[in-house]
């Protein structure tokens, strides 16, 4: 039986909806907003995080009320439901990826909800044992582009590993020292992103840069120009999608079969196309490791929950907050997660 089938009819009780809203600084330099939908039923809340990244997109919600989804449901039907129900009141996001991102909040807050109320955790209900979770580090260079913050953390904890965004300004001192730390394991070039902030425009030096100095590394979001195709193909193996993935459609389209795919449940919106996807990649051989997003409260539990149950063993950007919040303290938490015997809901 697939994942999502051992789900669907599983039976959630919603008698009341309410928003959260969480605010932080990160350690790549902006204020993250997220809203945390929080549903209750039979004493026990439910919640789910939506990260969409436009903070005007929160500020919208402000004076709106909760959406109406007090009843009985399976999450199957909920999830229904939820394709009639306009989650942005009539006020249409900045960009069209933050549909799918407050859906997740929604259907992940059901879903926790729905398990709360059976005292079960999603590993009991898909019958599967969470392992450790082994994590990257996600950070960037700066500007000017240093290794400083990388080779802090490896004084502090010679065993972490790193999931970093290379650009044209890195001088060839960073691939150098970087390449010795042995602790890069992926490299995210940002190549599908357009009209960002951390958009990187395909440069074909960065990208032979890239593939010569960290050979073993998975290389996540090369774009294909006919500057940099006859680079990238060759790779295949060791390459890796995130922003374009929403989907099995997603991933059937790309121009080559990818060796992995990096995992962010809110781009899929539904738990229906999170597991098909998950199902998909176990069939066609493609690795899995999970992507955050600066979550800020139960969005990220999720993203960890998922990487214990689907694909402990990658290279997961999963780190706890303290990893992206400027004032945390050491000492950090250290690689991998470990279970918890009073995990309940969507933890693990």
């Amino acid at each position: 039986m697939s994942h999502y089938k051992r789900i669907a009819d599983l039976s959630v009780t919603i008698e009341s909806v309410a928003r959260r809203r969480h605010v932080a600084d990160t350690t790549s330099g902006f204020e993250r907003t997220t809203t945390e939908y929080r549903l209750s039923g039979d004493g026990v809340v439910g919640r789910g995080e939506d990260v969409t990244y436009e903070t005007a997109d929160h500020d919208a919600l402000a004076g709106t009320d909760p959406i109406d989804l007090e009843g009985e449901w399976t999450i199957d039907e909920l999830s229904d439901r939820l394709d009639e129900t306009d989650l942005f009141h009539g006020n249409p996001p900045e960009n069209e990826p933050a549909r799918n991102y407050r859906r997740w909040a929604v259907e992940s807050a059901a879903l926790d909800l729905a398990l709360r109320q059976r005292e079960e955790t999603l590993g009991d209900r898909l019958g599967v044992d969470p392992d450790p979770v082994r994590f990257v580090v996600s950070t960037r260079l700066g500007d000017p582009p240093s290794t400083d913050r990388v080779e802090e953390l490896l004084a502090r904890n010679a065993d972490l590993e790193f999931k970093l965004d290379p650009t044209p300004e890195w001088p060839q001192s960073a691939f150098e020292a970087l390449r010795e730390t042995d602790a890069v394991r992926v490299l995210d070039l940002k190549g599908w992103y357009e009209g960002t902030e951390v958009d990187v425009e395909p440069d074909p030096e960065l990208y032979r840069d890239v593939f010569a100095a960290f050979p073993a590394a998975v290389v996540e979001d090369s774009a294909f120009t006919p500057a940099t195709s006859a680079l990238v193909e060759p790779q295949a193996d060791r390459l890796s999608f995130d922003y374009p993935i929403d989907g099995v459609e997603s991933l059937e389209s790309l121009p080559v079969e990818p060796g992995w795919c990096n995992v962010k449940p809110s781009r899929f919106g539904t738990l229906e196309s999170l597991f098909e996807t998950i199902a998909y990649c176990e069939r066609e051989g493609i690795r899995m490791y999970g992507g955050g997003q600066f979550e800020l409260a139960s969005g990220r539990t999720a993203i960890q929950t998922l990487a214990a149950l689907c694909y402990p063993d990658g290279p997961n950007d999963v780190a706890p907050r303290a990893f992206n919040d400027p004032d945390a303290e050491p000492p950090y938490p250290k690689s991998p997660l470990r279970p918890s015997d009073d995990a309940v809901g969507f933890e693990f």
